[in-house]
């Protein structure tokens, strides 16, 4: 059978493998998914789940579960030779080994892109995955305990003071849902008030969701500065060194907790294979999501995701290609599917074309913006309409079953407010009172009495009187 890689689990990774056993018939080909970890995270999510909306658990969908007959294999490729068709996998534990294939299908995703801003790699946290959104959440939960036991002053306002960089939508999103969980949380803590929380947004353009329109997003704007957060607009971050935030424009102030929602980029694997790329660093890809040089079609090897430039044939797309999001992930992943399968089969392949549903995103509970060409909602229907699309949207019935689930005991409960910061580092319970061997006692000698000079070696006692 012919041996097809998928070098990524994300959502393209997850869709092609599932779609593939659906339509592969039984023997015609082997599928091998490789991905660093045992779960697709559906990144939509993570702001609600930084807020405690979404238990952290319900934003994952486990590969193996789901992928019945697709042998999945948790590990990092890290490198590619197509000239050879071979893959360098590495596991955390264990020799890396060659992995020999027939077709690749690279849908390594995206990671979070920076700059060498002082300080951002030493105190920021990045929003790509789902530890990092329950770290967010951790931290903000725990630095409420923290402040209110502290009188008003530099250090409580520094615990209570959040950061995010980048106004795109999963800037905004996180921005709005942290805003909305910390106005919730005053309610436990009587000493503490909204003039005592400081939340700061900043953005190097002039304005924020470009996704949306400009009315559109001038509402948000209003809607965050209501809520007691502040939005700094074509300002840009020169250093947040030990937690020091200092902006091009002068101002200077301190946090705790800064989130970097500022772009993302290629899986840097791809610096590792001799696939080609563009100037930015995608795989090279046409729009049926072959992958193509400078002489044509390069055999075998597809790609889709966020880790490619996928044209977008509407016209629509920046720089005339797909935007990395999740809308076009799964489509991509789903069209992959059907073309290698029609490939196999010894069929043309189709392009893959999407004509963008709108733009929805919830921005703290009871409060979100939907927009489609010129219609644009805002407020409590737009947030509904924004949960009833992601929890539908999310791979697999009893994913969607828990998060609604999630979602309807909330209204009812309130949203959980339990923090576990512990949980970074869950053995220091256990040592702080583990008992510990004590050191051996040096042997103690009993003291001796020097024999006189000349006299018969007798035995000498300590006690004279002892023989």
């Amino acid at each position: 059978m012919p041996k097809i890689l998928i070098v990524g689990g994300g959502y393209a990774g997850f869709y092609t493998a599932l779609k593939l056993e659906k339509w592969l018939r039984r023997g015609e080909a082997e599928v091998t998914v490789v991905d660093p970890l045992p779960y697709m995270t559906y990144q939509p999510f993570l702001p609600e789940v930084a807020a405690g909306s979404i238990e952290p658990r319900h934003a994952v969908v486990a590969l193996r579960r789901h992928l019945k007959s697709t042998k999945v294999v948790t590990a990092k490729v890290t490198s590619i030779n197509h000239a050879t068709k071979t893959a360098t996998i590495t596991p955390a534990v264990g020799e890396a080994w060659e992995e020999t294939y027939d077709m690749i299908v690279v849908t390594a995703g995206s990671v979070s892109r920076t700059f060498p801003i002082p300080g951002v790699a030493d105190e920021a946290i990045g929003l790509k995955s789902i530890e990092e959104a329950i770290a967010i959440r951790d931290k903000v939960l725990s630095n409420f305990e923290k402040a209110s036991n502290l009188p008003a002053g530099p250090e409580r306002d520094r615990l209570l003071t959040v950061v995010v960089v980048g106004g795109g939508f999963a800037g905004i999103e996180i921005f709005a849902e942290l805003r909305s969980l910390a106005s919730d949380l005053l309610r436990y803590y009587p000493n503490l008030t909204i003039d005592d929380t400081h939340f700061h947004l900043i953005e190097a353009m002039g304005r924020i969701m470009p996704e949306v329109s400009l009315k559109t997003s001038h509402w948000v704007l209003k809607n965050l500065a209501q809520r007691e957060a502040i939005v700094h607009l074509e300002t840009q971050l020169t250093s947040a060194v030990g937690g020091k935030i200092e902006l091009s424009t002068g101002e200077s102030f301190e946090t705790d907790l800064i989130v970097w929602t500022a772009g993302v980029m290629a899986n840097p694997v791809l610096r590792n294979t001799d696939l080609p790329t563009e100037e930015r660093g995608r795989l090279r890809v046409q729009p049926d999501l072959r992958v193509i040089n400078d002489d044509g079609i390069v055999a075998d090897a597809w790609g889709a995701g966020d880790v490619s430039a996928v044209p977008d044939l509407t016209g629509k797309g920046v720089g005339g290609f797909c935007v990395p999001n999740a809308q076009h992930a799964v489509r991509q992943g789903k069209q992959l599917a059907k073309n290698i399968v029609a490939v196999l089969r010894g069929e043309l392949p189709k392009d893959y074309i999407h004509e963008n549903e709108g733009a929805v995103a919830g921005l703290g509970i009871g409060v979100g913006v939907f927009q489609r060409g010129n219609l644009a909602f805002t407020g409590f229907i737009a947030w509904g309409m924004h949960r009833g699309y992601h929890g539908l949207a999310i791979p697999m019935w009893e994913r969607k079953i828990r998060v609604f689930g999630n979602w309807a005991f909330n209204a009812v409960l309130r949203r959980d407010i339990v923090g576990i910061p512990a949980s970074q580092d869950p053995r220091a319970y256990f040592q702080e009172f583990a008992s510990r061997p004590k050191p051996a006692a040096a042997a103690v000698e009993e003291p001796k009495i020097p024999t006189p000079a000349g006299a018969p070696d007798a035995p000498i006692y300590a006690n004279p009187s002892t023989k």
